[in-house]
């Protein structure tokens, strides 16, 4: 079946479809075709992740792997943090309700062509979010319509499907009946070429992009109003009325969270109230991204927080992931960090033993790992102890800590801080910086809006909206 055709009973144009197999020719030229090699799997422990009862595929010279009846494949990409942090709530999840969660990244091969095709979109990708936080002209023209309305058409999914193609060579020597829950499109639709028949497309964003479709698996949202965007393929092509989804196919299920995040939601918020109380310092967490998007103005933040922190109204706590450059960038433009800040390099079990320390945090404390499993899950350890995350309306819109949703990198991202804004966990965008730091200034002065999101989080989880990583595995299972 040609899924690049027809997507949903709706027919792609004969150029349209003409464009998507000259893209995929393309790729086979630049990436190579591997289509007759054969590639075998190994399950390895995953240090970081062991707590969560995850274990890593990696490539193997042999057949050979077994993989236990309660198995659950979360197939991925490092692509940023975000899939990966979705990936860890699948798996988290998993764990929690008795199955054994194998982590399956597709980003993460080099040898095929597969992992070429992905990295090099990456590349791409990066850079473009980074040139949009340089250039408002090319934000306005190129990167917010790319990202809200390129991605948007049902002709771009089209061309995703053929290139998809060339990735299902990687997982053709997998079962194909164990259940797969995939957080990018492209891990989807290479499982449903591949002809995997359990496959679920966790997607990720709260705006409907065609970009997200993988007709053949079951598609998750986390919000309602996603789930009729997508159900009526909302926008999808501008000349007509599409077929919606067909029964079945897309389903509400909620927020994607880890099981240690929800269970412990009444804990943390009461520690948060606790703290305010007391009179302790507000904690705030920056979280800032691998591609080096929004520099300016987490160092703006910075600046203006050190006269806070000095007072002891204010902690921060900083992750930089696995980019060290990225902290010796901001360092070298504001010199009072290189006294202030306690640095946690490299080493998991230290940062999260500190982090146990509730005592020990205070100040300015930075963070950083070249694994990129301690880098993004340094993050989920981080907002449990934070009073407040500063963050752009990605994946991290989604998470039950108050938030204070800084400006977008890419028009899709503004639907994660409008839906932040309505469950009441999180601020709405504040686009500006003296937003930011207005608002910065009234959740550290004042004894309102951190009480008032930290009530939303809890009416929030009574209401199931937490659940949507455990509702995603119980999709692919049942």
């Amino acid at each position: 079946m040609d899924r690049a055709k027809t997507i949903f009973g709706n027919a792609i144009a004969s150029a349209d479809y003409r464009k998507a197999c000259r893209q995929k020719e393309k790729f086979l030229k630049k990436y190579g075709d591997d289509s007759a090699r054969n590639y075998y799997f190994k399950a390895v422990e995953n240090p970081v992740l062991a707590p969560l009862g995850v274990k890593t595929l990696v490539l193997t010279d042999e057949p050979g792997l077994e993989l236990p009846e309660n198995a659950v494949i979360v197939g991925n990409i490092r692509m940023g943090y975000g899939h990966y942090r979705i990936s860890m709530a699948i798996a988290s999840a998993a764990h929690a309700l008795g199955y054994e969660p194998y982590w399956l990244d597709l980003n993460s091969f080099p040898e095929t062509t597969c992992t070429r095709i992905i990295s090099g979109q990456n590349d791409l990708y990066s850079l473009g979010s980074r040139i949009s936080q340089r250039s408002k002209l090319f934000n306005k023209f190129v990167w917010e319509p790319i990202n809200s309305e390129g991605f948007r058409k049902l002709t771009y999914n089209a061309a995703d499907q053929k290139s998809a193609e060339l990735m299902a060579t990687l997982l053709k020597n997998l079962p194909k009946d164990v259940p797969y829950v995939a957080t990018h499109v492209w891990p989807a639709q290479a499982a449903i070429h591949a002809g995997f028949t359990k496959v679920v497309n966790a997607i990720p964003d709260n705006w409907p992009m065609a970009l997200h479709l993988s007709e053949g698996s079951i598609h998750t949202v986390q919000t309602p109003s996603s789930f009729l965007g997508y159900k009526m393929l909302r926008g999808m092509d501008k000349k007509r009325q599409l077929k919606p989804m067909p029964k079945g196919t897309v389903f509400d299920v909620g927020h994607y969270i880890d099981h240690e995040f929800v269970e412990n939601i009444e804990a943390d918020c009461k520690a948060r109230l606790d703290r305010m109380e007391k009179g302790a310092p507000r904690r705030y967490l920056l979280s800032i991204g691998g591609a080096g998007a929004q520099q300016k103005l987490f160092e703006d933040i910075i600046r203006h927080l050190l006269p806070q922190i000095k007072a002891g109204k204010a902690t921060l706590l900083i992750n930089t992931g696995d980019h060290f450059e990225v902290w010796t960038s901001i360092a070298a433009h504001i010199p009072e960090l290189k006294t202030m800040a306690e640095t946690h390099f490299d080493d998991y079990e230290a940062s999260k033993a500190f982090l146990e320390n509730d005592g020990a945090i205070r100040g300015i404390q930075v963070f950083c790992h070249k694994d990129i499993f301690a880098a993004v899950y340094v993050t989920n350890l981080l907002m449990r102890v934070c009073d407040v995350l500063l963050t752009k309306p990605s994946e991290l819109s989604f998470y039950p800590v108050p938030k204070i949703m800084i400006h977008r990198v890419g028009g899709h991202e503004a639907w994660g801080a409008i839906r932040a804004a309505e469950v009441g966990d999180g601020t709405y965008e504040c686009e500006k910086t003296e937003e930011v730091l207005a608002m910065l200034d009234e959740i550290t002065n004042g004894d309102e809006i951190l009480p008032a999101m930290c009530r939303c989080i809890l009416r929030a989880k009574n209401a199931g909206i937490y659940n949507g990583a455990y509702e995603a595995v119980k999709l692919a299972t049942k």
